[in-house]
């Protein structure tokens, strides 16, 4: 492609141009940055450039920063102010923004396998559930389980995302559904990003389902529940474990009305909002994350075209989720035609739990978005970065441009696309992180 007018003008002085941490040269580079032309609203601007795409470029690196952006042939007077560790030859290929995963329960105890096994040799969810099966078992597998092995358990699956790319990921809480669980699961995400040096995001999720201890035939205790759900985001939020909050808003799970007094307490704790929504019903609940100028709206199969107008003015990012869709067997389709039309970003994830997505690859992700909902590749790459980064409140990644985090990928591809089209092979070349070459995990 031709050089943008903005691609040519970021040219630095010589002292500057010498003092980069590190630098990538030869490189061609899918931005996903608005000021190199990206712009999924095509019918918009028919002059926007696919993936917001840089041929034969360098990028400059200073205090895990991206410094500067330019063509190749302005940096190679410079190099040999460089030492050769300081400067990786992309040889052509490919960089991205480091992949985000920006919807995931991969924090959680036990394993389901029994009953997939048991769901195709005929068992219904009703007999599973009867046997102590769903999501029970993995709140009492989780709940047993000490914070060593809930670790040990869910950083093979971090390990598996971050082979694909992934530098930033979200966690939730809610297969402990008491106080000390929840902290558990929520300080087991903070300490996997600690040790594998990850940007996590740590969602609050007690209002994912009742709690066995609050079921009873004699009376309707989901109230009961609520308030305690709200009484300890209060006290985890205090202990720094909370970035956010969610909540799964369903006919088989919590109301508006319920879900709202817990966005209430968010909002006096200053706390961003998102939730599951519309999943398997519609009962409002993106209209109620977009009243709250939350974050995000995921799942989304039943979304009206009412609230993905009312998620339009507020901003609110549509999170599509495949493999759940794919592990169901469902054959309602988000309404994704109508999300273009209202502008709405979309977003989507590997949706990472023990029993409607126990899926950990983020490029199979993105072809199931492609294949089963005809995503294009640009829209489920620009759903693993720039629109995965605005579902998480996090302005400065998941795309490539001067003031950045220098969060990326370096891929062996002929183009884009192929990150999406390729099932089952992983061209992943390096990933950086905050400006460090990460060793091979």
């Amino acid at each position: 492609m031709n050089e943008s007018e903005n691609f040519k003008e970021q040219t630095l002085d010589k002292s500057t141009m010498t003092s980069f941490d590190q630098l990538i040269i030869n490189a061609n580079i899918a931005t996903f940055s608005a000021h190199y032309g990206f712009n999924n609203d095509k019918n918009e601007d028919a002059r926007s450039i696919p993936y917001g795409q840089l041929e034969n470029a360098a990028i400059g690196i200073k205090d895990g920063k991206i410094a500067w952006i330019g063509a190749q042939e302005q940096i190679t007077t410079h190099l040999p102010h460089y030492q050769d560790n300081q400067v990786t030859d992309a040889d052509g290929k490919w960089l991205t923004p480091g992949l985000i995963d920006c919807h995931t329960h991969i924090v959680y105890g036990g394993n389901r396998s029994n009953e997939f096994e048991a769901r195709l040799q005929g068992a219904s969810y009703q007999d599973i559930a009867a046997q102590g099966g769903g999501i029970v078992a993995t709140v009492s597998a989780t709940r047993a389980a000490s914070i060593e092995s809930l670790f040990s358990q869910s950083e093979k699956r971090l390990v598996a995302l971050m082979k694909e790319g992934v530098t930033s990921i979200e966690i939730k809480s809610g297969y402990g559904l008491d106080l000390d669980t929840e902290r558990k699961m929520l300080t087991v995400a903070r300490q996997l990003g600690e040790k594998y040096d990850i940007h996590v995001s740590t969602t609050y999720l007690a209002a994912h389902a009742l709690p066995p201890e609050y079921k009873s035939h004699l009376q309707d205790r989901t109230d009961d529940y609520i308030e305690q759900v709200c009484e300890w985001l209060s006290i985890l939020h205090a202990e720094g474990l909370v970035d956010a909050v969610d909540g799964f808003c369903e006919n088989i799970a919590f109301s508006s009305d319920q879900i709202r007094r817990v966005f209430e307490v968010a909002r006096s704790l200053d706390l961003p909002v998102k939730l599951h929504s519309e999943q398997l019903s519609d009962i409002g609940g993106s209209a109620l994350v977009a009243e709250y100028k939350g974050l995000s709206s995921d799942h989304l199969e039943h979304l009206s075209e009412t609230d993905i107008e009312k998620m339009a003015a507020s901003n609110t990012v549509a999170v599509i989720l495949p493999g759940a869709f794919y592990t169901l067997r469902d054959t309602k389709l988000p309404p994704i035609e109508a999300l273009r039309k209202h502008h709405v970003p979309m977003a989507i994830s590997t949706d990472c739990n023990p029993g409607t997505s126990p899926l950990t690859s983020l490029l199979l992700t993105m072809n199931m978005g492609c294949t089963l909902f005809y995503l294009t590749t640009e829209e489920v790459l620009a759903g693993v970065t720039v629109h995965a980064a605005q579902a998480l409140g996090l302005p400065n990644k998941g795309k490539i441009e001067v003031g950045c985090d220098a969060d990326l990928a370096l891929w062996n591809i002929a183009r884009p696309a192929d990150l999406a089209y390729q099932m089952g092979l992983n061209p992943i070349q390096g990933i950086m992180v905050q400006g460090q070459w990460r060793d091979t995990i």
